[in-house]
């Protein structure tokens, strides 16, 4: 699984690195993939992230 975050959506609000810091961080004030590939573990909390960002800047592969 590969999460992606559109950068040009994205507003900032840091909600995906809250839920699923294992796989989000926040870099000027902008959401970041920072792994390659979602770990199996982190699958669920990386779906949440996604599905709860408010302006859908999160899709997952």
């Amino acid at each position: 699984m590969k999460a992606n975050v559109n950068e040009d959506t994205c507003i900032g609000c840091g909600l995906c690195a809250d839920t699923c810091p294992e796989v989000f961080v926040m870099e000027n004030s902008i959401a970041k993939v920072k792994v390659p590939e979602v770990p199996p573990e982190y699958g669920d909390c990386c779906r949440e992230a996604a599905d709860e960002c408010p302006v859908e800047a999160i899709s997952i592969d």
